[in-house]
């Protein structure tokens, strides 16, 4: 029987082939080891329709990605959707505008959604993160542990 508690919902997007843009898959995937209660965690890549099901039962939605913020590389952005203009946080999430995905996920409220980051150092066809990006990997998943731990 398949539940319909609220709960919250980190996705980790980007494409592991283009080096630093891959970040949100490296940091999902490192979450999921840990994965607490009451959280659910999904790799989704650039295939953000995937996620459809789990945005309906999300109370709350942290989206990982890599974010072009104009600062150095590795610097990691914290950025509420609804502080976002545009395609001005993530570009246009892998080709859906993160608004449009939530309207297909038929939310009458729309969960809080959370853009958590990461300025690129290069983005080109590559499977490693750059040492900035690394680096700041971490700092990343410390940042996912701190919005997900029980308030």
């Amino acid at each position: 029987m398949e539940t319909t508690q609220r709960k919250k919902l980190v996705l980790g997007m980007g494409n592991l082939l283009l080096g630093d843009e891959g970040v949100g898959v490296h940091a999902a995937q490192a979450l999921l080891e840990e994965c607490p209660g009451g959280v659910e965690i999904q790799n989704i890549g650039t295939a953000i329709l995937d996620a459809l099901p789990a945005l309906e039962r999300a109370d709350r939605v942290i989206v990982l990605d890599a974010m072009k913020g104009h600062g150095e590389p590795g610097t990691i952005y914290r950025v509420p959707m609804d502080q976002c203009t545009g395609n001005s946080c993530i570009g246009s999430l892998h080709g859906f505008d993160l608004r449009s995905v939530l309207a297909l996920a038929g939310r009458e409220a729309p969960p809080q959604v959370l853009v958590l980051g990461v300025e690129p150092a290069i983005i080109e066809w590559s499977m490693e993160l750059s040492p900035q990006v690394k680096n700041a990997l971490p700092r990343l998943l410390e940042a996912v542990r701190k919005e997900i731990s029980p308030q």
